[in-house]
């Protein structure tokens, strides 16, 4: 789904963010903050997210602006793929969650699968690194970078968490509810398409 308003906002952010980072002119970086303000705007006109929410959501962030990094555990049994019920929407989702500093791509990956659905894996492969703005996702106003990696599971039981309400497995064909801010039904059939064919190239984009 292609939002084009939400795609100028955020450039003008990182725009803005990268110019009252590295500018030394005072006069421009009152310019910076004035942009910044103007894509906030914009993010809050089409979203209806309030203003001050927004400036809440991006609190004194500095340096080059980057995209976010939202990790997805992807972990099959079988023709069945682990799937946990999210608490805030009652919708259902590939365990994972933003990216922690300090942590592997792969160490999220089972760090989010332990605690959303009770399960030990280990990482065994990227299958997929996507952009979230060119996916069926609704706006966000953070520019967000997907990572799907697969995991196999080597201990633990199922079990929910302080964010998931319960946990299962489905076949391709029976798809629960899915919660789109954190996964389409696209991208978990890009998922069983890995199942079908082990040898399938990482997908990206």
């Amino acid at each position: 789904m292609h939002f084009e308003w939400l795609e100028i906002a955020q450039k003008l952010q990182s725009i803005a963010r990268a110019g009252v980072a590295y500018s030394t002119n005072k006069y421009d970086i009152e310019r910076y903050q004035q942009i910044e303000n103007v894509s906030l705007e914009i993010i809050s006109n089409f979203s209806k997210i309030k203003m001050d929410d927004l400036h809440d959501l991006f609190p004194g962030e500095s340096g080059y602006p980057t995209p976010k990094v939202d990790v997805r555990g992807v972990v099959f049994q079988n023709d069945t793929i682990l799937m946990v019920q999210e608490e805030i929407d009652g919708k259902w989702s590939l365990p994972g969650g933003w990216a922690e500093v300090g942590l592997s791509p792969g160490e999220m990956a089972v760090k989010e699968i332990k605690e959303e659905s009770g399960y030990d894996t280990k990482p065994v492969r990227i299958l997929a690194i996507l952009d979230k703005n060119k996916h069926l996702h609704p706006p966000s106003p953070y520019h967000t970078y997907k990572i799907f990696i697969e995991c196999e599971i080597i201990g633990g039981e199922p079990q929910t968490g302080m964010e998931t309400i319960a946990v299962d497995f489905f076949r391709r064909d029976h798809l629960p509810d899915l919660s789109i801010e954190r996964n389409t039904r696209e991208q978990i059939e890009m998922m069983f398409g890995f199942l079908k064919d082990p040898q399938r190239q990482v997908l990206f984009d």
